[in-house]
C-alpha cells in the first residue's frame, strides 16, 4: 500500500479521534475538558514528531 498525504492525514486522524473518543467515554473520572484541552494536544504533537522521525527514517532506509 502506497501512503499519500491524503492517507497520511486521514490515519492520523482516525487514530486521534479513536484514542480521545475512548477516553472521553471510559469511566476514568477525567473531566471531558481536562482531555480535549490536555491530551488531545499532547497527542496530535506527540502523533507529529513520531510521523516525522518515520518519514526521515523512510527516507534514510530508501537511499541507504
Amino acid at each position: 500500500m502506497e501512503l499519500d498525504l491524503t492517507k497520511t492525514v486521514a490515519a492520523f486522524v482516525l487514530v486521534i479521534a479513536v484514542g480521545t473518543g475512548a477516553l472521553i467515554t471510559m469511566p476514568i473520572g477525567m473531566a471531558q475538558s481536562t482531555i480535549l484541552m490536555m491530551v488531545l494536544p499532547s497527542m496530535a504533537v506527540f502523533g507529529l514528531i513520531m510521523l516525522a522521525i518515520g518519514v526521515a527514517h523512510g527516507q534514510y532506509r530508501a537511499v541507504h
